[in-house]
């Protein structure tokens, strides 16, 4: 499945690039590094993710549009978003500029990067940050578009999945590592590997539990373990409340209702 949704991206790459070059992006103003401030200003954080489907399960949140969700979600602690861009996801680029104009907080552009077109035309749109997908890019790539996003004013969330992808990642020097506990192959979830990764991780690095956390219990042992927080999406837009969800996973009370929402 990943491997498909590649070959998707690198077509829509192509033709955006076509339709609308770099050149044709308008005047790009650089970031600043706002995503990594709010993960490392408290010593926990809820990315959310403002996710509406997924191409294993199809359509995930109907209730919702992408700006709700986000105002839903600022409204009740999460310190940033994290904005789906890819077709097989129902995202758009124009999500992020949507989000952008509605709340405050920092964005993440969560695409499948494989070309520094995307990285301008995240930072066109508005994006604070970009997912970088170890598993998807060379040592060379992910260098570069470190390099690039860094230009940009932009952080990188560079998201491994295995121990070896870990030790390639942490040759660069890449700020904020996403530890992701879905198995690429399966497309199974398991925050074990978060645990089991996490004894690997070099001091200094902002360290991301993503996939498969459920609930305020998952989020605590993650926090205990010494993780600095975690991004989470189907948990949330699945949820019968998604204000308390949200409230929950940002440990913020794991039994509150949600403030100022019946989500």
């Amino acid at each position: 499945m990943l491997a498909k949704i590649v070959q998707q991206t690198r077509k829509a790459v192509a033709a955006a690039k076509i339709g609308r070059p770099i050149a044709g992006l308008g005047e790009i103003m650089p970031g600043c590094f706002a995503f990594s401030s709010a993960v490392s200003r408290k010593d926990w954080t809820l990315i959310a993710e403002c996710k509406l489907a997924s191409p294993a399960k199809g359509r995930l949140c109907s209730r919702y549009t992408v700006i709700e969700l986000a105002q839903i979600y600022a409204s009740q602690g999460a310190a940033a978003l994290s904005v789906h861009t890819n077709a097989a996801f129902c995202g758009s680029m124009d999500d992020i500029m949507r989000v952008k104009a509605n709340v405050e907080l920092p964005v993440l552009c969560k695409e499948f990067i494989i070309d520094e077109y995307q990285l301008y035309a995240a930072r066109a749109a508005g994006a604070d940050a970009v997912l970088l997908i170890a598993a998807i890019l060379s040592d060379g790539e992910l260098v570069r578009f470190l390099q690039i996003a860094r230009k940009l004013g932009m952080d990188c969330l560079v998201e491994v999945h295995t121990l070896a992808e870990l030790k390639r990642v942490q040759q660069t020097d890449a700020g904020v590592i996403g530890i992701n506990n879905r198995d690429l192959q399966t497309f199974t979830t398991d925050i074990e590997q978060t645990f089991r990764l996490l004894p690997y991780c070099e001091p200094g690095r902002l360290i991301i539990s993503e996939s498969g956390i459920k609930d305020g219990h998952d989020a605590e042992k993650l926090k205990s373990a010494g993780v600095n927080g975690i991004l989470v999406g189907e948990s949330l837009v699945t949820a019968d409340n998604i204000a308390a969800k949200t409230w929950e996973l940002a440990l913020i009370g794991s039994k509150q209702e949600g403030r100022g929402y019946d989500a």
